[in-house]
């Protein structure tokens, strides 16, 4: 019921910005809170950051606070994700996800995922 694809993904130097973007559609008049994980090769998918369906709150990452943010455009149905001061280890496939209801920091709890999109953060 709800199709998610990201992009903005690439490679960047260590200090360096990107920004993230994922768009969804189909039934998007549903209330959705949405995130962004992150997965490295081998390890378990983690949580960066998620914004209500409102827009009036958002919840970060300790990886991620002072860094990136989180914010969403109702209007055009699409959230994003501005990285700044990248670093090696924010190096992983990130994930745009969604979930009609509360807020939540555990990926089994949302219903809706994108494909991902690669940052890769040389030093």
């Amino acid at each position: 019921q709800l199709l998610l694809v990201e992009s903005g993904g690439g490679l960047v130097q260590t200090g360096g910005s990107l920004r993230l973007s994922c768009t969804a559609s189909g039934r998007t008049s549903t209330t959705y809170a949405m995130a962004w994980f992150r997965q490295a090769p081998g390890k378990e998918r983690e949580f960066v950051a998620v914004v209500t369906s409102s827009a009036d709150s958002t919840y970060y990452a300790d990886s991620a606070k002072g860094r990136f943010t989180i914010s969403r455009d109702t209007a055009k149905n699409t959230v994003y994700l501005q990285m700044n001061s990248l670093k090696p280890e924010d190096t992983a496939a990130y994930y745009c996800a969604a979930r009609s209801g509360f807020v939540r920091v555990k990926a089994h709890e949302y219903e809706y995922w994108g494909q991902g999109t690669q940052v890769t953060v040389s030093s």
